[in-house]
C-alpha cells in the first residue's frame, strides 16, 4: 500500500511537541514522535520542507528500505535534527504495519520476553527532608525504583529539582524548559556538588533501606576524575545506575571512571546513532544505553543500538521524560516489551493538557509499564484539541560557574 499523505502537527499542551502523521491510500494513519527539546522547529522544517515531499507514492510497508533512504540520500548523516526526523517516518510506518496486521507493535518484533517494564520515578527535593518528602509520593504513586536529585547548598537553582527556584523567581517544575524567547542561566558549583551528594544517599538509604533501586543524573557536569570520585563516593549505596557523568561525546573518559568505581554507568539520551555506542559498548564501558526512540532513529535505529548492547551484556534504560511525546513513549514501551536486555524505562507522566491531544493505550500498574493491546502503537492524535495549544518558544536552562563560563548542564 503507497503513503498517500504526511502532515506535520507542531502543538504545546503544557509543552511543545511534533508529530508526523502518515496516511495511506486506504486511509490507514500512523504517528510518529519528532520532538527535539529548544529545537522543535528545526525538525519541523527538516520534515515539511525536506522529507514530507518524499514520502508520497512510496510503499508504506517498506520500513527499511525508507530508512536507509532517508538516512543515506540525503548526504549528511546523524544528528539529532536529521534522526529525529527520520524517527518520526519510521514510528509512523511501524504504526501502520501493526495497525493492518491487527496487532501491538510488540508482537510484530518479536513478542513479549516480559509482564511489563520496570519503571523509575523522578524524586526531588530543595534539601534532603523536601528530598525524602518526595521519595514517598513516589512510592505510594507505584513507583518500585526512583531517580534521586537534590538541591545543592549555595546554589538557588538546581536542574531536575522541580522545586527549586529559576532565574526569575518562580517554581522550576520539571519539565524545567522555560517558554522564554533565550534560555535561563543558573549558577552551578562542582565542587559543592560533589561534597553534598554522598550525603543525600546516606540520607535516602537510611530511610528507606538497601533494596529499593536508587538512580542519580549527573547532567554532564563532571570532569573524567570528578566523576570517577562521585561514582567510589556513592558505591556505598549501592545505585542502580549513575548517569551522565561527564559529557558523553568524549568516550575515552569512560576509560578513567571505570577504573575508578564500580558504580554502574548510563549514557546517551544525547546520541542519535548506534555509530556513538561503538567504544563504550566494545570495551564494556558503560551497563545501560540511554537513548530514545525519537532521538535515534525510531524503533529500526533504537533496535539497531540494543542489539549491539545485547552483545556486550548491556541493558536498556531510555530517555524518557516529557520531552518525548506519548507517541514516543508508546513506541519505547513496545520494545521495552519486545527486547532481551530491557533494563529500566524512564517514566514522566504527562500532563493532562498531553493527554487531551495524545490519547494513549499504555498503562502504568505496580511500578509497570505496558503499551496496551490496541494494533499499533496505541496513540491518536486530537486535532481539534492540538490545534488549541500553538508553539511557544521554550529553552532548557544554561549553566555558568561562577566566574562566568558557560558549564554543561
Amino acid at each position: 500500500m503507497k503513503i498517500h499523505a504526511a502532515d506535520v502537527v507542531v502543538t504545546s499542551p503544557g509543552r511543545n511537541f511534533v508529530t508526523l502523521r502518515i496516511t495511506t491510500e486506504d486511509g490507514l494513519t500512523g504517528l510518529g514522535d519528532a520532538t527535539l527539546n529548544g529545537r522543535e522547529l528545526a525538525v519541523a522544517s527538516y520534515l515539511g520542507d525536506h522529507v514530507v515531499p518524499l514520502l508520497t507514492g512510496r510503499d508504506a510497508d517498506a520500513i527499511e528500505d525508507t530508512w536507509q533512504y532517508l538516512y543515506r540520500g540525503g548526504y549528511w548523516r546523524r544528528g539529532p535534527v536529521t534522526m529525529a526526523a527520520i524517527a518520526a517516518v519510521d514510528m509512523a510506518l511501524w504504526d501502520i504495519k501493526a495497525k493492518r496486521a491487527g496487532m501491538p507493535l510488540y508482537q510484530l518484533l518479536g513478542g513479549a520476553c516480559r509482564t511489563g517494564a520496570l519503571a523509575y520515578g523522578h524524586a526531588s527535593g530543595r534539601d534532603i527532608p523536601e528530598l525524602l518528602d518526595s521519595v514517598r509520593a513516589h512510592l505510594e504513586a507505584g513507583y518500585r525504583a526512583i531517580r534521586v536529585q537534590s538541591g545543592v547548598p549555595g546554589l538557588d537553582s538546581v536542574y531536575g529539582v522541580a522545586a527549586s527556584a529559576n532565574g526569575a523567581g518562580e517554581r522550576y517544575d520539571y519539565e524545567p524548559a522555560r517558554r522564554t524567547t533565550r534560555p535561563t542561566e543558573e549558577q552551578w558549583d562542582t565542587p559543592a556538588y560533589l561534597r553534598h551528594i554522598p550525603t543525600v544517599f546516606e540520607a535516602v538509604r537510611a530511610e528507606f533501606g538497601p533494596a529499593l533501586p536508587l538512580l542519580h543524573d549527573g547532567h554532564h557536569r563532571m570532569t573524567p576524575l570528578q566523576a570517577a570520585r562521585l561514582g567510589k563516593s556513592l558505591e556505598p549505596y549501592d545505585l542502580f545506575w549513575l548517569e551522565d557523568v561527564t559529557p558523553a561525546e568524549d568516550q575515552a573518559a569512560l576509560r578513567l571512571v571505570r577504573q575508578h568505581t564500580t558504580t554502574p554507568l548510563a549514557i546517551g539520551e544525547v546520541f542519535n546513532s548506534v555509530h556513538d555506542y561503538t567504544t563504550l559498548l566494545g570495551e564494556r564501558l558503560i551497563d545501560y544505553v540511554r537513548s530514545s526512540v525519537t532521538h535515534a532513529g525510531g524503533v529500526t535505529g533504537m533496535r539497531r543500538i540494543l542489539d549491539l548492547a545485547a552483545v556486550y551484556g548491556v541493558r536498556s534504560g531510555m530517555h524518557g521524560p516529557t520531552d518525548i511525546s506519548p507517541v514516543g513513549m508508546a513506541a519505547a514501551l513496545h520494545l521495552d516489551l519486545a527486547v532481551h536486555n530491557f533494563g529500566i524505562q524512564e517514566y514522566m507522566r504527562h500532563s493532562p493538557h498531553t493527554l487531551e491531544v495524545f490519547r494513549t493505550s499504555y498503562r502504568f500498574t505496580d511500578g509497570l509499564l505496558h503499551p496496551g493491546e490496541e494494533p499499533g502503537l496505541g496513540v491518536t492524535l486530537d486535532d481539534e484539541a492540538a490545534a488549541r495549544f500553538p508553539y511557544a518558544p521554550a529553552y532548557l536552562p544554561v549553566n555558568r560557574l561562577a566566574d562566568g563560563t558557560v558549564h554543561d548542564w
